[in-house]
């Protein structure tokens, strides 16, 4: 059995290895990571994504604190968050709508999808995704759900990455998600769990299957996409399916008004 202080050396060791992957807070290790350790790590990601949330909330807080509407606290908030993971995943989204919208052959989709430029597509998708989140975040009526629903929104939305990268391959042999490598069962499994159990706490059982049942049936639709388009996952499509679940999340809490 691993010591204990060995334990809590590696928990936090990717802790702070989810917080860099996914944000650009400076708490990323000077050593370069171990092979397997960014899979490893990857059980982390939905308390990377608690915390972003977190940051979210306490802006849509302080802003309605100073009086200003929900319309405006929920799209400061949304910047707060886009913002602290520097669009790493609204990039992703972009990008994949880019690619898998305008390229004809997969080494075309692929050579779009790591193109800087935004296209039409990628354009169109930024704006649906941040239109239909702050939408949905403002129109809950009471701040501490709303703060509950960005929360679990960011957490849940990431919990489901280790499973989609574990069960989709990579589409290319370089790039981000092929050097991350395939995250190990218990990593999957506690991240499934830990998004559920925040699913469940912000919206209640019920709801949270509601999102959950969403969430697989969005990630299912992707990943079938994504393999018969380009062979495979690429650390775009991650982005995607993170912002499609952070999309679909806030939907549910604001369609069954949470904390009415």
């Amino acid at each position: 059995m691993m010591p204990r202080a060995e334990l809590l050396k590696d928990i936090v060791a990717d802790l702070r290895m989810a917080a860099s992957f996914v944000t650009i807070l400076p708490v990323a290790s000077a050593k370069p990571a171990a092979d397997g350790a960014i899979a490893r790590a990857t059980w982390a990601l939905p308390f990377a994504g608690l915390l972003v949330g977190l940051a979210g909330a306490f802006v849509y807080k302080v802003a309605l604190r100073c009086g200003l509407t929900p319309n405006l606290a929920a799209l400061l908030a949304l910047a707060t968050t886009a913002l602290i993971t520097g669009a790493l995943h609204e990039d992703g989204l972009a990008d994949t709508a880019d690619g898998l919208g305008g390229g004809r052959t997969r080494e075309r989709k692929l050579e779009i999808m790591r193109d800087s430029r935004i296209g039409t597509y990628g354009a169109c998708a930024l704006i649906l995704s941040f239109g239909l989140r702050w939408s949905a975040l403002a129109t809950i009526a009471d701040p501490f759900a709303a703060a509950l629903a960005l929360c679990a929104a960011h957490a849940a939305a990431r919990a489901g990455v280790p499973a989609f990268m574990s069960l989709v391959p990579p589409a290319r042999p370089d790039g981000l998600s092929a050097s991350a490598g395939v995250p190990p069962g218990r990593s999957v499994a506690i991240a499934f769990a830990v998004g559920t159990l925040a699913l469940a706490l912000a919206l209640g059982p019920g709801k949270a299957l509601v999102g959950l049942v969403l969430l697989s049936l969005a990630g299912w639709t992707l990943a079938r996409l994504a393999i018969r388009q380009i062979g495979g996952q690429t650390g775009d499509i991650l982005g995607a399916f993170e912002q499609i679940g952070e999309i679909l999340i806030l939907l549910v809490a604001a369609t069954f008004q949470i904390g009415r």
